[in-house]
């Protein structure tokens, strides 16, 4: 009897080494990588291990499993000699320690450890790393017998490793949907890291002020002309052009203005401070068009097509904007496009981007043309210029045109058909 309360003792044991065993494959498999590696950089010893066994995980987990493996089974075989050694007969020794240890191992051995680790998993993975960066080395010569094994039969049955079902952005993109769902990343920082996300997808036409809108600046003009209204704009560079709108041939600071002598002002004078203008195409990304402005340090761009003709401007705070939101300083009127009717819907500017309208109102209008306007959205769905009054549904919104100057629509209502059928 004493030998069974030995056994029994020891049978414990070998469930608590289950739980340790079963908590830390959670425990390290789980961790933030990214708080592993700042801990690291910080000097924390611990952490640094935790990242040295994640680089090797197939050797991880197949220590892990291996010790898991031997301890369980070494405590139902012990159970079954307490069992016989009470109970005698042999079938009911069997039934009664196989029950128990389900039972036991599946509470303290897996459950309990695993929703710990879970919960806890940075804490865990720093406490047991020490432990598992020596028993990796100890049991590695049975680990690599088991794998050498498994990927042979896996090689015989013609299974290979499975490809990424999604790229680096994709799962970083998920990552910080996910904590923004539990909590730690509160929604305006989901959306900042998003739009980084998006830069190498979003193209400078996308964003870019349409030439119709542009204010520049003729060189033809009067100097005096040019110096009024550079002293005057809202604008800290303007675009200079030269015999026809659409030739653009430098850009003028404002401030370099104020170099000129007013008592001998010229047009070669005014042309003497232009500064040569960036011309980018229509097609380049937010991304690349800033790793542009960085190498040529500029703040502008002049966008155009690929026929060379003038499209609109880009500037470095429109990217900015698509980053961090609007940013309006003292010059900036506090008008987004967008205004909220009292009877229902949204009237907005023809000439609002797509992507400023999803965004404000958390739709997903998506145009199957080049349009990246509202008003080239609903020229899309008409497949003509529609007049002022008409209608169109799509994507469960009703559009109608509400201003029209010549061909081009200058004021939109938009409302979610649901709600018109309620009114109706």
């Amino acid at each position: 009897m004493d030998t069974d309360y030995i056994l029994i003792i020891v049978i414990f044991f070998l469930i608590l080494l289950s739980g340790f065993f079963s908590g830390s494959e959670t425990g390290l498999t789980g961790v933030n990588k990214a708080r592993m590696h700042k801990l690291a950089s910080e000097g924390n010893k611990r952490a640094q291990m935790v990242i040295n066994l994640r680089q090797d995980k197939d050797r991880l987990i197949g220590a892990i499993l291996l010790g898991n493996n031997v301890v369980n089974i070494a405590a139902s075989m012990l159970a079954a000699l307490v069992a016989q050694s009470i109970f005698g007969k042999e079938g009911i020794a069997l039934v009664v320690a196989t029950g128990v240890m389900t039972i036991m191992i599946l509470i303290f051995g897996e459950v309990m450890p695993k929703t710990y680790a879970f919960q806890s998993s940075d804490k865990v993975a720093i406490m047991v790393a020490p432990i598992w960066n020596v028993l990796v080395k100890i049991l590695n010569p049975i680990t690599i017998v088991v794998q050498a094994v498994s990927r042979s039969l896996l090689k015989l049955l013609r299974v290979g490793k499975g490809k990424e079902l999604v790229n680096g952005v994709d799962a970083l993109r998920g990552a910080i949907d996910m904590h923004h769902t539990e909590g730690s990343v509160v929604k305006d920082d989901r959306d900042m890291l998003g739009s980084i996300l998006d830069l190498s997808q979003i193209e400078v036409a996308e964003i870019m002020v349409h030439r119709k809108d542009m204010t520049t600046v003729n060189l033809d003009d009067e100097p005096a002309a040019i110096v009024e209204q550079a002293i005057t704009s809202i604008h800290t560079r303007l675009p200079v052009w030269e015999n026809d709108d659409e030739n653009i041939i430098g850009v003028l600071i404002t401030k370099d203005v104020l170099k000129l002598d007013r008592d001998n002002m010229d047009k070669e004078a005014v042309r003497a401070l232009l500064h040569e203008p960036m011309f980018t195409p229509d097609k380049t990304s937010l991304r690349d068009q800033m790793e542009l402005f960085r190498n040529r340090r500029s703040h502008i761009a002049i966008v155009v097509d690929e026929y060379g003709a003038l499209m609109g401007l880009l500037t470095l705070e429109d990217i900015l904007e698509e980053i961090v939101g609007q940013i309006e300083d003292e010059h900036d009127k506090v008008i987004r496009g967008i205004k909220k009717q009292s009877g229902g819907g949204y009237k907005m500017r023809g000439n609002l981007s797509l992507r400023d309208l999803n965004r404000e109102l958390g739709w997903s209008l998506e145009s199957d043309g080049d349009a990246t306007t509202i008003a080239g959205y609903v020229i899309n769905l008409a497949e003509r210029i529609p007049d002022v009054g008409e209608e169109f549904s799509h994507e469960g919104k009703l559009f109608r045109v509400l201003g029209k100057v010549r061909n081009q629509i200058t004021s939109i209502s938009a409302l979610e058909i649901e709600q018109y059928e309620d009114e109706s």
